[in-house]
């Protein structure tokens, strides 16, 4: 029997124990309204509140409200998700009286289309977008950035690091420059929370969005930091849960398992990111032995569980389904699946011409993974690639008749 490898922590991760054990009284003995007035329904909203706070700390997204520094809630606004929390950041802000009247945003081309969908969605409605150009590694122009600003600009959306190619943002150079403009930010961090250290008041955030099931907690729920003193229009109507910005009845023990994963993620992650950044080196080490194979995004100042890789004479679709039956579990940045015949905005963004850049592999590791997951891994895709290239009509011979590994970018 095939060994079984999940290498997609990057789209999901597995819900934790102490995540689904914290949850469990809430779905099942403590199951009031968070909204009622009677006993297990005013737990409900304890445990919510308490919830919040845990989140706020892992942020350091508090401020000082008593003696004992304890953690104002109102911060942390919960969400169904990532894509919601974002929608309700930048659809919120633009609508919202905090823009001032001011119809000019910026964010850039290798964002999460839960960004890239809802800037395009107000550019029909008469807001002004600016798409930032990035370099080969994914990183954004300062300079672009910085002249990009105008007094018409209220808003700067930048991911903390990129969900295909795990490339990190300068986010404290970000907020200065936007700041110095009167403008707000926001940082998509889904990728990056429970991965890497996030300070939102150090790193000078004001919005910042989250999502559960990127760090072991449960999926369909997320949150946003916003910044005390940010007024949003509310992104959904209603009963007026969460300061009346996303209307609804909470969903208490998604929440409190959201809470649950981001502490456990954060506590130890410096040791236990090493340990992961480890066996993706090794990983990375043992991909790139294969001939005319290209690593994507920076190779430093990256996720530490990220690998993206492009293979030339490949399709995407057809790697991922043979690792698939290897029993491997990894995915593409080829919208082919999709019906769609373009390869990744992202990895076309960074410059890769269109026939490597449909041959991609991104494979994310968590600290569940093991070495022998990392070797089982680099024999599956080597066999695989092997297997595709001689079924390949632009491979002859075993040897690629199409670019050099310098003229790997487009021109």
């Amino acid at each position: 029997m095939k060994k079984f490898v999940y290498a997609d922590n990057a789209a999901t991760t597995p819900l934790s124990t102490h995540a689904f054990e914290a949850m469990k009284p809430w779905l099942t003995e403590y199951y009031g309204n968070p909204s009622s007035l009677y006993r297990i329904g005013r737990a409900a909203k304890e445990a919510l509140n308490e919830a919040r706070i845990q989140v706020g700390r892992a942020l350091n997204a508090a401020f000082p409200v008593n003696e004992q520094n304890d953690f104002a809630p109102g911060e942390i606004i919960f969400t169904g998700g990532g894509s919601q929390a974002d929608n309700l950041a930048i659809r919120g802000f633009m609508h919202g009286p905090g823009a001032k009247g001011r119809k000019h945003l910026i964010t850039s081309k290798i964002e999460h289309h839960a960004v890239l969908y809802t800037c395009e969605a107000l550019e029909k409605e008469g807001f002004t977008v600016t798409y930032l150009d990035v370099d080969n590694e994914g990183h954004i122009d300062l300079e672009q950035l910085k002249n990009a600003l105008s007094k018409d600009t209220a808003l700067v959306t930048i991911m903390a690091a990129n969900n295909e190619i795990g490339t990190i943002q300068p986010l404290r150079e970000i907020a200065e420059l936007t700041h110095a403009a009167g403008a707000v930010f926001h940082t998509d961090a889904v990728q990056a929370v429970g991965h890497m250290k996030i300070d939102v008041q150090e790193m000078g955030i004001d919005m910042l969005s989250l999502s559960a099931h990127k760090f072991r907690g449960p999926r369909g729920v997320g949150a946003l930091y916003l910044k005390k003193g940010i007024a949003l229009e509310p992104l959904v109507y209603g009963g007026g849960q969460e300061r009346g910005l996303v209307s609804g009845t909470e969903n208490t023990a998604g929440c409190i398992g959201l809470a649950a994963a981001i502490t456990d993620a954060i506590d130890g992650m410096e040791e236990k990111m090493r340990y992961v950044r480890g066996l993706t080196d090794r990983l990375k080490d043992g991909i790139m032995k294969i001939p005319y194979t290209h690593f994507t995004g920076d190779p430093v100042n990256r996720l530490p569980g990220t690998a993206s890789f492009v293979f030339e004479a490949i399709e995407g679709e057809g790697l991922i389904l043979l690792l698939d039956n290897e029993g491997v579990c990894g995915s593409t940045g080829s919208a082919c699946s999709t019906g769609s015949l373009d390869p990744s905005h992202v990895l076309m963004a960074i410059g890769l011409k269109h026939e490597i850049a449909h041959g991609s592999l991104r494979l994310t590791l968590g600290e569940q993974n093991t070495e022998e997951d990392v070797d089982y891994i680099i024999a599956a895709v080597t066999k695989v690639i092997a297997t595709l290239r001689s079924m390949s009509p632009v491979w002859e011979n075993g040897k690629p008749n199409l670019t050099a590994a310098s003229d790997l970018h487009a021109h």
